[in-house]
Formats: C-alpha cells, structure tokens, sequence
C-alpha cells in the first residue's frame, strides 16, 4: 500500500473510532475538521470511504447517534 492510502487508512480508523464512539454528538467541530484532513485526498479515495465521510458528515449535521447494528 502506498504512503497516501496508509495515511487516508489511518485517519478514516480515526474517523470511524470516533464515528462509533458518537464523538462527533460531543465535539462535532473537532470530528468536521479531521474529515477536512481526510478529503483533500478525495481523488485518490475508495468509494466505501467517501460513502463513509458522507454519511459522517450527515450525521453531525442531523446530529443522529451513529449505530451500525441497525
């Protein structure tokens, strides 16, 4: 894997620890701008990842609790 797919793997980890942690209900803002550090790489991202920051995204700003059992 290349540097810049190791670094997007490792903050979407983030992204997605914090995501199921409903971190982003806490401190939106500080979630927002770590996605802001993931999609700058937008062209190079997998579609799964991008799927995920849109529906990140959609759920600060709807603030819904993330639950991926349903």
């Amino acid at each position: 894997m290349s540097e810049l797919q190791d670094k997007i793997k490792q903050r979407m980890d983030i992204l997605q620890m914090w995501m199921e942690e409903n971190y982003h209900m806490r401190r939106p803002d500080v979630v927002e701008e770590h996605i802001q550090t993931i999609d700058k790489f937008w062209s190079v991202m997998t579609d799964e990842d991008k799927d995920y920051i849109h529906g990140a995204r959609y759920a600060i700003e709807q603030k819904m609790k993330w639950d991926v059992k349903k």
